[in-house]
């Protein structure tokens, strides 16, 4: 079983900052790609931002320079560091990492429960 647990968010002014964690914990061979995404009420899920396991990184167009993702493989934790954040950044923010069971089961997809971050004055 394997578990990812957020955490990190809160609630901050506009142009403020915010870093969220997100730790995989559990029995698996490897963890591969990790990723942040984000929902708004109303809204579709959508990537923030991804990070392979050898550091290769992909943003949201809306990230605009604002956000960086790092990782920490001996960790098994990704960071999310936010800058210059807007009212229209509030959403829950969500970890995925992709999971490499042993035994040879395919990859998979595991989610944390979200953590919300609300930018507002």
């Amino acid at each position: 079983q394997v578990q990812v647990v957020e955490s990190g968010g809160g609630l901050v002014q506009p142009g403020g900052s915010l870093r969220l964690s997100c730790r995989a914990s559990g029995t698996y061979l490897r963890i591969n790609d990790m990723g942040w995404y984000r929902q708004a009420p109303g809204k579709q899920r959508e990537l923030v931002a991804s990070i392979s396991r050898g550091g290769s990184t992909d943003y949201g167009d809306f990230v605009e320079g604002r956000f960086t993702i790092s990782r920490d493989n001996a960790k098994n934790t990704v960071y999310l560091q936010m800058n210059s954040l807007k009212a229209e950044d509030t959403a829950v923010y969500y970890c995925m990492s992709k999971i490499q069971p042993p035994f040879g089961r395919p990859e998979r997809d595991q989610w944390g429960q979200g953590t919300q971050v609300t930018v507002s004055s």
